[in-house]
């Protein structure tokens, strides 16, 4: 009898045993709820941010960000270190030699910005120029407009020398509004990415020298794919983007300065508007400044002055001529593809043409819109319309850096031929 209640207790408790084994899970559907009733998160989770990242392949045949080769992807991809550490200044004082070697210059006051080329285009002139000041902008697309807008808000006297997209200025233009305006800077596009524009500098800084006046000159869609010399051609502040033909992600911009600009933004009577793009600051961060210690000032981008330096490293390799040599070779023979269609080129003179990024003039009775929808679409090809005062004049095929190569161009050319065929053309 004692032992048949036993087993009848064991069976039960048992049996109790298997019953509470199922209560966790209902306790637990009851103690997130309580939890959600509880939690002072009002807003739950975006369903996008459960699903992994997507980004689909393209071919980035427009003017930038431009395809990024494996070599630059994995260098970004390293494992993060301090922006302060020791590696890291060695790495950044890597990044100021590639430079230097980019812009041909010997400018100790060489850095790259955390941002994009924007970043470099008002730090330039924040640094350099002070309320009331003249500065005189030369505008024949977009970025002059930018300049001479940024310029503006910072309550300079901007005088502006304006000329249709694929207009150029002579020096002798030039130095008649100098004499005229009195400018302490004057703002010069090398590489028009909006007209596809590759202007003229020889001179330029003589005239500026001679004006008592710095010469700042943009070269974001053109390093690396057409000459420039920065101490040959006496230019005071030169400025790039790291998206174009130096093969990196967006979001560093080198820039330098030399002694004369220097010397204007280091004796100012008033402190830059901008904390961030102060160069008092920033000379220090990039070990410019002769200080023995680098001061904190902000966290700079770690994998993209990873991925700068590797695409500086490969300019390096290559060679600059050989890099000018190789975008006008593979320019000319995109040229020729787009004459054999029937399309007209936007700059008539070989000369001025931007070898990184090629314009031609939107085909009668096409919508340029549907022919870059259908391309996308089709081809997961990008190719864009013009910019600023560009916009409904151009189409703009961008081949730079590791997108710089034949077989490219002759993809963009399928394609464009694809698009012209299918694409409806207007009677008119």
């Amino acid at each position: 009898m004692m032992q048949r209640t036993v087993f009848r207790r064991a069976a039960l408790l048992a049996q109790q045993a298997a019953v509470e084994s199922s209560l966790p899970t209902k306790n637990m559907i009851m103690m997130l709820r309580l939890d959600r009733c509880m939690s002072s998160v009002s807003i739950p989770p975006p369903a996008c941010m459960l699903r992994p990242l997507e980004a689909p392949f393209r071919y980035l045949f427009g003017p930038g960000p431009s395809n990024v080769p494996p070599r630059v992807l994995a260098a970004g991809g390293r494992p993060i270190i301090g922006h302060l550490h020791p590696e890291m200044y060695e790495i950044m004082n890597d990044i100021k030699k590639g430079i230097q070697y980019a812009f041909q210059t010997e400018n100790n006051m060489t850095i790259s910005m955390s941002g994009s080329g924007h970043a470099a285009m008002e730090c330039a002139v924040f640094n350099t120029v002070e309320p009331g000041e003249s500065v005189l902008v030369a505008i024949n697309g977009i970025w002059g407009e930018r300049v001479a807008e940024i310029a503006e808000r910072i309550g300079a006297k901007v005088h502006t020398m304006v000329k249709p997209p694929g207009g150029y200025f002579t020096n002798e233009e030039i130095e008649q509004a100098m004499a005229k305006h009195k400018p302490v800077l004057f703002f010069l596009t090398h590489g028009e990415s909006s007209a596809g524009l590759c202007h003229p500098v020889d001179g330029i800084g003589d005239v500026c020298r001679k004006h008592n006046c710095l010469f700042l000159v943009d070269t974001v869609a053109s390093l690396g794919a057409a000459p420039i010399f920065m101490d040959k051609q006496n230019i005071d502040i030169l400025y790039t983007g790291s998206q174009k033909a130096l093969n990196a992600p967006p979001g560093t911009a080198p820039i330098s300065f030399n002694e004369r600009a220097c010397h204007k933004m280091f004796n100012r009577k008033t402190k830059p508007v901008s904390y961030l793009f102060d160069m008092t600051h920033l000379s220090n961060y990039w070990g410019c400044d002769g200080q023995p210690a680098r001061i904190y000032h902000h966290t700079g981008p770690v994998s993209g002055f990873f991925a700068l330096r590797e695409s500086l490293a490969i300019l390096a390799e290559t060679g600059l001529e050989e890099s000018w040599r190789h975008h006008k070779e593979v320019a000319a023979h995109l040229y020729k593809g787009l004459e054999d269609l029937g399309l007209k080129l936007f700059i008539k003179d070989k000369d001025l043409r931007l070898p990184s990024v090629t314009t031609f003039a939107i085909p009668d009775g096409y919508n340029w819109r549907e022919m870059l929808t259908y391309i996308m679409k089709h081809h997961q090809m990008e190719m864009t319309g013009g910019l600023g005062p560009s916009v409904g004049l151009v189409i703009r095929v961008g081949l730079m850096g590791y997108n710089c190569k034949k077989t490219n161009a002759d993809l963009a050319l399928a394609a464009l031929e694809d698009a012209l065929k299918h694409c409806k053309k207007s009677k008119a």
